[in-house]
């Protein structure tokens, strides 16, 4: 998830875009676009990176029993339509 520093870089680039003109509203501004950034991240339904990597081994290993399982049902089919069970 983004940090408050990842939001302060976004809320800068953001009020650098703002004409020079209005450089004394630059500051509210600034605070502005960090409330509402942050209120937006909190809104989402976000994981962390480490989260993200452990529901992804979760799920290699799941698919390795389930090929495992794969196999052996396949096996097991073939051995008794071979003694001719079926």
């Amino acid at each position: 998830m983004m940090d408050r520093q990842d939001i302060d870089q976004i809320a800068l680039r953001l009020v650098s875009l703002v004409p020079p003109g209005l450089a004394q509203a630059q500051q509210d501004l600034r605070a502005n676009f960090q409330d509402v950034l942050a209120q937006g991240l909190r809104r989402l339904d976000l994981v962390t990176r480490e989260e993200f990597d452990v529901q992804c081994q979760l799920l290699a290993r799941t698919r390795a029993k389930v090929d495992e399982l794969e196999r052996r049902v396949a096996e097991l089919e073939a051995a008794v339509v071979a003694r001719g069970d079926m």
